[in-house]
């Protein structure tokens, strides 16, 4: 679909801009779902490429004076680009205007990779034709600025006076100066304004006897405020093969090297500041608002398993395999070379706590379950201490009965997540209606979902080494540690052997 003149604003700003904008066009396309777009190999065609082959192939097409931008159409509410530079001042908004675009070329000259095109979200050359009203002239005949404005508008713009229907159809009746004389400003301002004075007089005036001056020159499309403060927004988008963060980090680098430069401390000196916003600060809140839920979750995990246990070693152990278990989920990504999505990745380590405290919870209270069979074996009360060699038997005996249920929990747990991590996808429909299932890998459910059940499948995978090898130990060692610090029974003397 493409659009010219109306509904043309870049979705990446972040900022639908109104009006009309007939030096602007917008091509939207439209791809086949991803089940059925194939490229001439047969494999399935991402839509990342051929965004690149796009960029590729226009590159260097047209003229310097023609701006061509190629991004992916956002879903959902306006998000801001992951690259967004807010730079504010206390001059006048032309003086930050030229000191973004200072900083616009600055950052364009260093060429850094991943970078789809750096520009302001402030449209510079907009030409605009200023009429100054002689106000004293206007109240003499009785005529409004209001009136005279509406009528300019009307002349060149055009007013909606009635509706024309035919059969179904309903259209507007627009009238306004034809082509030659609307482009013509001595046309525009010769037309006459036939109103009433407060005397209940009819006249007819021309616009230009109530017109002081009019001059032409260049301005910009909008004034944009944050805080209060008069702001210009350098962004941009990022390539299908860049991430963002790393982009960000060098151009950072970048402003902090020009900062020391005489431009730079020019800059400073005259009170003008910038900020990496917008990707960047969502993401800070993002990460922020999930740490704190992730912390909320294991205070709550933790509480639970005190009342349990009614013990801290055992909370200790579980927590500590749930922190551990983080290895794994960062491992994973650094093999596989995925990037950390905040929100699903992190809802996904949310997740994985859940699991893990579950097998964890699983041996050691199967465990504390065989020691006091043991020491009911042995005639001893509760608050006694078992001899070492008896806790490393009910160790022992804990892990080879709790081992089948802790694997299964683990597999079968990765195996369901498996096909969503991958993007499998099978139309069970189309298998039994038409015998035909459509397997295929992929589609937009993968990219969604995909980081948050690679972020368990990994987590888990490592945490289940943890729940077997590492809390077993650490149960001992702990054990260790308190019946040193509380065990006062000699064991030669109770008959016990030790080891």
């Amino acid at each position: 679909m493409a659009q010219v003149g109306e509904g043309t604003s870049d979705p990446a700003s972040g900022q639908m801009a109104g009006g009309s904008t007939p030096h602007k066009a917008r091509v939207a396309v439209q791809f086949a779902d991803f089940e059925d777009r194939f490229d001439s190999t047969g494999k399935a065609l991402s839509t990342q490429a051929v965004m690149e082959e796009l960029r590729e192939v226009l590159k260097g097409k047209f003229t310097a004076d023609v701006s061509i931008v190629i991004t992916k159409n956002q879903n959902g509410p306006p998000q801001d680009p992951p690259i967004n530079i807010e730079v504010w001042g206390p001059g006048d908004y032309d003086e930050t205007i030229e000191k973004s675009q200072v900083i616009l070329k600055t950052l364009t000259n260093e060429n850094v990779q991943g970078i789809e095109k750096l520009r302001l979200d402030v449209e510079t050359g907009k030409p605009e034709l200023l009429l100054e009203v002689d106000r004293n002239k206007a109240i003499r005949f009785g005529l409004s600025t209001q009136q005279i404005g509406s009528t300019i508008r009307t002349a060149v713009f055009g007013s909606d006076i009635s509706t024309y229907k035919k059969g179904d159809e309903t259209y507007d009746i627009n009238v306004r100066l034809n082509k030659e004389k609307r482009n013509n400003i001595d046309e525009i301002l010769d037309q006459k304004i036939a109103f009433r004075n407060n005397k209940g007089q009819l006249l007819n005036i021309p616009i230009r006897s109530v017109i002081k001056d009019s001059k032409e020159r260049s301005t910009y499309g909008s004034v944009v405020r944050k805080d209060l403060n008069q702001v210009v927004t350098i962004y941009s988008d990022v390539t299908s093969d860049a991430n963002g963060n790393e982009v960000v980090e060098i151009l950072k680098k970048d402003l902090e090297k020009w900062m020391k430069s005489s431009e730079g401390k020019e800059f400073k000196a005259d009170g003008y500041s910038f900020a990496f916003t917008g990707g960047q600060e969502q993401q800070a809140e993002e990460m922020s608002f999930l740490s704190g839920a992730l912390g909320f979750a294991v205070f709550l995990i933790l509480l639970v398993i005190v009342m349990q246990f009614n013990s801290y070693s055992s909370p200790t152990i579980i927590l500590t395999a749930v922190v551990l278990s983080l290895i794994g989920v960062f491992l994973g990504l650094v093999i596989t070379q995925h990037d950390f999505i905040i929100i699903m990745t992190m809802i996904g380590i949310i997740s994985l706590a859940g699991v893990v405290v579950n097998n964890a919870i699983v041996l050691i209270d199967y465990t504390n379950l065989i020691r006091e069979r043991k020491k009911e074996e042995l005639g001893l009360n509760a608050e006694d201490w078992l001899p070492d060699n008896l806790v490393v038997e009910s160790i022992i005996e804990g892990g080879k009965t709790r081992l089948r249920p802790v694997l299964l929990t683990a597999i079968t747990t990765v195996l369901g997540l498996l096909p969503l991590a991958i993007g499998l996808n099978i139309d069970f429909i189309g298998l039994m209606t038409k015998y035909d299932a459509n397997i295929y890998f992929g589609g937009d459910n993968a990219m969604f979902f995909g980081p948050m059940s690679e972020t368990i499948i990994y987590g888990l995978t490592f945490a289940t080494f943890l729940t077997l090898i590492f809390v077993p130990v650490m149960y001992y060692l702990l054990y260790r540690v308190k019946r040193s610090l509380y065990d006062k029974t000699d064991w030669k003397n109770e008959g016990l052997e030790e080891e």
